[in-house]
Formats: C-alpha cells, sequence, structure tokens
C-alpha cells in the first residue's frame, strides 16, 4: 500500500509541472519574464516531470512485484491445499462428484481467486489512492470546473458496472459450453476405436457441428456486448474532455482561472481517473466471481475425509488378516455386497476367492485396504482391529493389482517404478519377467522407455495387467492383493505367472480373486462368496470333493478345456 501511494504521488507531479510550463509559456509572451529564463525553467520542469515519471514507473514495478507476486504464491498454495485434501477423501467422494468439477475447482476457481488477491487488489488500491488525491487537488485548484469535468465519470462506471454483469453472465454462459465441448471431445478421443468399429465418424461429425454453433452463437454474443466496452469508456472520456474545455475555456475568458495551464492539467487528471473509473465495474464482477469460486473451494475443504487414520504412530504390519462377522453396505447405492462374513488368513498363505459377478470379492479387497470402512463386524490384521493401525502404513504393506488394470501416460519403466520409486533398472526387468510381460516390452522401439498413451491405450488387456503385476511385485509388500487380475491372459500364460508369483511372494499373504479355478487350485485356502455370504471355504482337494458352486465350476471349466 506504502508502494502504491509514493508511485501514484509521483504521478501526479506531471499534471501540476505541465500547468506551470504552460504558464512559464504564458509568462513569456505576456513580457513578464525573458526568453532565458524561460529556457531555463522550462528545461527545469522537463527534468522533474521526466524524473517523476521515471520515479512514478519504478514504484508502480515494485507494487505490480510485491502484488501479483504474492497473488502467484497464493495460488500455488491454494492448488496444493486443495489437492492435497482431495487425496485425503475417501472413495465415495470421487463416486459422487465428477472429474471435471474436481477439475475445474483446482484450476479456474484457484484462478478467480487468485485474480482477486492480485489485480483486483492493486487496481482497488490504485482507484482508492488516485480518487484520494486527485479530486481534492481538482476542487482545490478549480471547484465548479471540478464538479462538471466528474459528472460523467460516475455514469461512466454505472454503465461499465451494467456492461460487465451482462459480460459476466455471457462468459459464464461461454465457458458451460467450452466444459460440454471440452468433455464431449474427451470421451470422442477416449472412445475413438469404437467409433471407427461402428463407422459412425459423420455421426459424430454432426454432433460437434451442431455444439461448434451453439458454441459461436454464445460466443458471438459475448462479442456484441464486449464491443461496447471501450467505445464507451473512449465516448464519456471525450465528454469529460469536451467539458473540461468548454467550461475551463469559459472560465479563462471571465477571468474564472488565471492560466490555461489549468485546462491542461484538467484533461491530463480526468485521462489519470477515467481507467480507475471504467474498472469500478470490473473489480465488482472480479470480487464477486471470486467469492463464488472461494464459496465452490471452501465446500470441497470442508468436507471431511470418512476413512481417517487414528493412529499417527508407525505400526509395523506381517500379514495375518481375519474377518468377524463383516458386513458392508455400499452408501451409494445402498447394495448390501457383504452380509456376516467371517474368515482368518494367517501370515504367509495363499488364499483365493471365488464367486459370480457381485457376490462381493473385491469389496472384501477394498475393505482389507481400508478404502471402505465396514457397516458392521470387525477386520483384524496382526490381531489388531483395522482402525487401531496407521491408515499409511496399512497401504504401504499392500501391493493391491485391480480389476481394471491403471497405468499413467508415462514410460512402461515408471509405470513399473510407481510401487517403488528408488528400484534399479535389474529389479524393474527381474519383476517384468516374473509377470511375462518382459519379451513384450523389448518387442517396443524405446523398449522400457515406451511412453503409453492415455490410461495405458498403448499396450492389450493383458499387457496392461501384467505390467501392474509387475508394479505390486516390486513394491514388495507384505500382503498381495490380486483382483481377478489375469482375466485377459491365456491359461498357458496365467500358469506360468502363477507359478512365478508363488515363488516372488512365498511367506507374504496373497489373496487372489478369480473366475478361474485354475487360479485358486494351488491357494492353501479358497472361499467362495454367493451374494455377499460365504459359501463354501478350504482347499481345492476338500472342495472338489464335495457337491457345491466350486465343483461344478471345476468340472465346467475343465471340460472347456479339453473341448
Amino acid at each position: 500500500m506504502i508502494i502504491t501511494v509514493i508511485a501514484k504521488i509521483f504521478q501526479l507531479v506531471m499534471p501540476s509541472y505541465v500547468k506551470k510550463s504552460i504558464q512559464v509559456v504564458e509568462n513569456f509572451i505576456g513580457g513578464e519574464i525573458s526568453k532565458e529564463i524561460a529556457k531555463s525553467t522550462l528545461l527545469e520542469f522537463i527534468l522533474i516531470i521526466v524524473g517523476a515519471a521515471l520515479l512514478s514507473g519504478f514504484f508502480t514495478f515494485l507494487m505490480r512485484q510485491t502484488i501479483i507476486y504474492v497473488s502467484r504464491y497464493i495460488e500455488f498454495d491454494l492448488k496444493n491445499e486443495i489437492f492435497d485434501h482431495y487425496q485425503m477423501l475417501s472413495l465415495n467422494f470421487y463416486k459422487r462428484n465428477r472429474t471435471g468439477d474436481l477439475m475445474n475447482r483446482i484450476s479456474e476457481d484457484v484462478s478467480q481467486v487468485r485474480m482477486y488477491t492480485g489485480p483486483a487488489l492493486m487496481y482497488g488500491m490504485n482507484t482508492v489512492t488516485l480518487f484520494a488525491c486527485i479530486i481534492p487537488i481538482m476542487f482545490i485548484t478549480a471547484p465548479t470546473l471540478a464538479a462538471y469535468t466528474l459528472i460523467p465519470l460516475p455514469i461512466l462506471s454505472v454503465l461499465i458496472y451494467q456492461i460487465s454483469k451482462i459480460i459476466h453472465k455471457r462468459s459464464t454462459v461461454v465457458q458451460e459450453y467450452l466444459s460440454s465441448l471440452s468433455t464431449f471431445t474427451q470421451e470422442v478421443f477416449s472412445g475413438v476405436s469404437v467409433i471407427k468399429a461402428y463407422a459412425i465418424e459423420p455421426q459424430i461429425n454432426a454432433e460437434l457441428n451442431v455444439l461448434a454453433l451453439e458454441g459461436k452463437k454464445k460466443s458471438m454474443d459475448l462479442a456484441k456486448v464486449n464491443a461496447w466496452f471501450f467505445p464507451l469508456m473512449i465516448l464519456l472520456i471525450g465528454i469529460s474532455n469536451i467539458f473540461v474545455i468548454y467550461i475551463g475555456g469559459q472560465q479563462y475568458i471571465n477571468g474564472d482561472i488565471d492560466s490555461v495551464g489549468v485546462i491542461a492539467e484538467f484533461v491530463l487528471y480526468v485521462n489519470m481517473l477515467t481507467w480507475p473509473v471504467a474498472i469500478v465495474g470490473w473489480l465488482t464482477s472480479i470480487i464477486q466471481r471470486a467469492e463464488a469460486s472461494q464459496k465452490r473451494i471452501n465446500e470441497f475443504l470442508k468436507v471431511l475425509p470418512e476413512i481417517k487414520s487414528e493412529v499417527s504412530e508407525d505400526t509395523p504390519i506381517k500379514g495375518k488378516i481375519e474377518f468377524k462377522n463383516v458386513s458392508f453396505t455400499y452408501d451409494d447405492t445402498n447394495i448390501t455386497a457383504l452380509k456376516n462374513i467371517s474368515f482368518t488368513i494367517e501370515e504367509g498363505q495363499t488364499v483365493a476367492i471365488l464367486g459370480k459377478t457381485g457376490s462381493g470379492k473385491s469389496t472384501i479387497l477394498d475393505l482389507i485396504a481400508r478404502l471402505y470402512d465396514v457397516s458392521s463386524g470387525e477386520i483384524l490384521i496382526d490381531n489388531t482391529p483395522i482402525k487401531k493401525l496407521n491408515l499409511q502404513t496399512i497401504r504401504k504393506s499392500i501391493g493391491a493389482v485391480p480389476q481394471d488394470a491403471f497405468l499413467f501416460s508415462d514410460s512402461i519403466k515408471n509405470n513399473i517404478k510407481f510401487g517403488n520409486h528408488n528400484s534399479s533398472d535389474e529389479e524393474v526387468i527381474s519383476v517384468a519377467i516374473n509377470a511375462v510381460v518382459h519379451k513384450n516390452i523389448m518387442e517396443f522401439k524405446n523398449q522400457y522407455e515406451t511412453v503409453l498413451g492415455e490410461r495405458g491405450i498403448t499396450l492389450s488387456g493383458g499387457q496392461k495387467q501384467r505390467v501392474s503385476i509387475a508394479r505390486a511385485l516390486l513394491k514388495k509388500p507384505q500382503i498381495y492383493l490380486f483382483d481377478d487380475c489375469l482375466s485377459a491372459v491365456d491359461t498357458e500364460t496365467e500358469e506360468i505367472i502363477l507359478n512365478n508369483l508363488e515363488q516372488a511372494s512365498s511367506a507374504k499373504t496373497t489373496i487372489i480373486v478369480s473366475h478361474r479355478v485354475s487360479s485358486a487350485k494351488n491357494a492353501d485356502k479358497i472361499l467362495v462368496l454367493e451374494e455377499g455370504e460365504l459359501l463354501q471355504e478350504g482347499t481345492h482337494e476338500i472342495l472338489n470333493n464335495i457337491d457345491g458352486y466350486y465343483k461344478e465350476l471345476y468340472l465346467h471349466q475343465l471340460s472347456e478345456k479339453e473341448n
């Protein structure tokens, strides 16, 4: 604020010395001073004006550096705060909110808040300072001329404010349209293989054309309003200057003001005041948008994570898992996925979970990783209730391979090292060999440095699953969770991977969710689920000698293999 005041004080030197310069010329013409004195005085005034302009420019630079820099730091901190908070929130939060909306709040809304803490604050201080300095000087110098000169400025401010409101409203419509266009094109690019397979490119082009025409109309509506902004401002500046020249000229002729320099001084004051007056509406609009954006940001920042760690100290995990009468119902769908499930997995055991789609297999893995908390019952790890263990320790002790393998738009090597950033290239290759994906990777032109497309689209379904398995193996956790992660590979490759996994995960607790008996038959224990209930429990030999779901599934898949 101090820098702003100093910058404006130096800026105000120019109009007064322009007036004094004109008075020197008038005095010379009137014969009151000699030519030499007039020249030396004018040179002195010119140097003062130039010096004041340079100093004003320097302090204006410092002002912008200070305020705009700080606003960028605020933007940086706010984005980090929001992103950190997003990562703390539970899965239910992401089910309730769209990805586009989450991204908009961390980008567009934060930018609006930055505009308030930066440009709006800076121009607001400028406006207040100029008004506080210039208007009193004008009324002290020539009260009547000042009154006439300032008449158009409030009108300008009101008109600019009204135009700004319309611009804001139409800008919002354009932004919403751009969001729709982005969503449409993103879906098209993501599903381009389906579009080509169904040969519906003309239909998609037609839909995009409709969107583009709608966008053009909305953008033209905005452009028409924007077109009024500067012409209106120039018109009202011109009116103010006409008032200054006409009223000032009349007063000079009548002897109410003693110099033509006063008129020149007032013209400069008017031009200095015009922009601050014009941006009053713009500042109001920025403040309104920033207030709305901060409110939207606060809505998410006030959301508390449903899953949080009650223990701060590290709690090492060995791998024993016990479910005691566990039931779980999803909040968003109200579907009961598990009903009174109880079982024990000893440290180092390999357990397979089988069952029909929707039987609750994946839910068990999510509960072990504490992505959700149970609705009733209790889960214990190493004989300790899961809520009494440090949340980060639990998840760091788990190597999870989800059913829908997710890979990032990065190199294959970095996707594998996602499980352990400090691992060597030799370790990456070793786990890739165990996951039976090394040979496929070496066939790529850039091998392990091959950069994958969005969501790993460069790879086939089976390759994505195997890279995800390699990622989990590289982490070397205490507990492995494999969620039907071999569904996209053939049975021969599956057999090799399972043998490798058995060696790599020896002495580690391993849970394999699958629809295939071939993935489960070598497990120490097999759990069979149906509609959220534990239907069967035992080894392959025990369950294969009992009439039930497991035996039927085994015989069915055996006959398919023989055929």
